[in-house]
């Protein structure tokens, strides 16, 4: 194996987190502001990328930083190093409610590709980089752009979902259709394509957008119940604008909406 060999047990159920157990000398790389808590022993050190280009001395670091900037991340991570004799625990923690899925990239044929910003954390010499789009319709609507995420080596690896998680294995030929926002990751082998709803009144009032996935197997697929576009999107639909108390603001029934909620601010 290139990648570090770890061992990991995940914590919770709506809110998760994941404590890996590293042998001395083991390090695992994480997304800057998912670190939870860690033992003593252990120490915090930015690198410039993944960490797994490191071989290729300078340019392969700035490669592997320069595929994460075009993913939106930062060009740099954090590794944990155990420089202590015996073993010692870090723990990283999900973003949202949602679930970890511990992703065994030796299971998969050393490649997984998932959303954007659903990557956690990985054991070094997994390699996190982009997942250019080969088809316009994809990268037009397919609500991520011509860009996701791939993650790929022979170690382990954690993705995030947000809400109750689905895990679907597709035959070949199977195809299964998904809100675009819901897809957390698939296996290197799915067929990923963007449809048109179709229909004037899906289209206008159907309220579920214009574009939906299909996913065509053979291979694993995940999705999840909540992405957290959603959730902001009714978060911010649902706070105070300024200078009203609220999204029922000049509604006719906005007051007797919010007495009937207990709320008697008029």
């Amino acid at each position: 194996m290139t990648a570090h060999e770890i061992d990991y047990h995940i914590y919770g159920e709506e809110m998760q987190y994941v404590e890996i157990e590293l042998d001395p000398q083991e390090v695992v790389i994480a997304e800057a502001g998912s670190f939870m808590m860690m033992e003593n022993g252990i120490k915090m050190e930015t690198i410039f990328g993944d960490g797994s280009g490191e071989q290729q001395g300078f340019l392969g670091k700035l490669v592997s930083a320069g595929k994460r900037v075009l993913t939106g991340e930062s060009l740099f991570m954090t590794a944990y190093i155990n420089q202590y004799g015996g073993k010692r625990k870090v723990s990283f923690a999900a973003p949202y409610p949602g679930k970890i899925i511990p992703i065994d990239l030796s299971q998969y044929q050393g490649k997984f590709i998932c959303q954007k910003d659903a990557f956690l954390c990985a054991a070094k010499g997994v390699s996190v980089g982009i997942e250019f789009s080969r088809k316009l319709g994809r990268g037009l609507f397919g609500g991520e752009g011509f860009i996701m995420q791939k993650i790929e080596g022979d170690g382990m690896a954690f993705v995030h979902s947000g809400g109750t998680l689905a895990r679907k294995e597709l035959q070949a030929g199977e195809v299964l259709k998904v809100d675009t926002g819901c897809i957390v990751g698939f296996t290197k082998e799915v067929d990923y394509d963007i449809e048109f709803i179709g229909g004037i009144k899906n289209s206008v009032f159907g309220g579920e957008g214009l574009f939906y996935a299909t996913l065509r197997g053979p291979g694993v697929v995940y999705i999840q119940s909540l992405p957290f576009s959603r959730l902001a999107d009714r978060i911010i639909a649902s706070a105070p604008k300024a200078g009203g108390s609220g999204r029922e603001e000049g509604s006719l029934l906005g007051g007797l909406g919010r007495m009937l909620d207990g709320d008697n601010r008029f």
